[in-house]
């Protein structure tokens, strides 16, 4: 099973569509508001190189767009 971690900002309203679909689908993500941690915002810029939001790190590994991680975790959880 896969290490997963969320990076999101509360009022992202892209965020907001993936951290529903993970709580209807029940899937455990650590989450990781980069508004109210800066550490999480510089995790964010030096693995994933930006500080673009949601991004979903996957064993280490970031994928960006909301779409694209609902499609993700739809598939692999």
């Amino acid at each position: 099973m896969s290490a997963l971690a969320l990076y999101y900002y509360p009022s992202c309203s892209y965020c907001q569509k993936v951290l529903r679909f993970i709580q209807e689908r029940d899937i455990q993500v650590t989450l990781k508001d980069i508004n109210q941690n800066d550490a999480y915002r510089q995790e964010l810029m030096k693995t994933g190189g930006k500080s673009q939001v949601p991004c979903l790190f996957i064993d280490g590994k970031p994928l960006y767009e909301s779409d694209d991680i609902i499609d993700w975790l739809d598939e692999n959880r």
